[in-house]
């Protein structure tokens, strides 16, 4: 069973804007750093577009954040990319004639229905500013030395 990565894809591109601090951005410079294809982040960029969290001309390789990163929550990002997907999921392909096989479902049905109340209150607190501090603490931890990924910038962080 594949799982989706869009939110930590999305959060690492948003991040990746971040530190670009205004330098020009492709989406084929984002993918390199997602390791994925341009048109995927192309597709995230437009739903982060459409859920008002970055701004971006058709064509022109230049996204930007709309709003400030402690204005940005983790549920923000994830509704933008998954809209209103729950985290867990039902198998509803259980067979019909068997008690416990229709009966579970119901049953976790409503501790699923918790589950995802309690992650969106906590994701609803987590900022985009505070992911970007614990990036910054993660590479002064692993005692990485600024690396100038993207011509021109001077920014004291690691791209790509």
């Amino acid at each position: 069973m594949k799982y989706s990565t869009k939110l930590s894809d999305t959060i690492h591109l948003l991040v990746f804007l971040y530190l670009a601090d205004g330098n020009r951005m492709t989406s084929a410079r984002i993918a390199e750093s997602v390791k994925t294809n341009p048109a995927y982040i192309r597709q995230l960029m437009s739903a982060l577009k459409k859920g008002g969290l970055i701004t971006s001309d058709r064509g022109q390789a230049n996204p930007t954040l709309i709003r400030e990163t402690d204005q940005i929550t983790m549920l923000d990002i994830y509704r933008a990319v998954e809209g209103e997907k729950p985290l867990l999921h039902l198998d509803i392909h259980t067979n019909p004639e068997c008690g416990v096989g229709v009966n579970i479902q119901l049953s976790i049905g409503d501790f699923y229905r918790e589950v995802q109340d309690a992650a969106e209150k906590k994701m609803q607190e987590i900022t985009l500013k505070d992911i970007i501090e614990r990036y910054y603490e993660k590479v002064e931890t692993a005692g990485l030395k600024a690396a100038i990924w993207a011509d021109g910038m001077t920014d004291q962080t690691t791209l790509g």
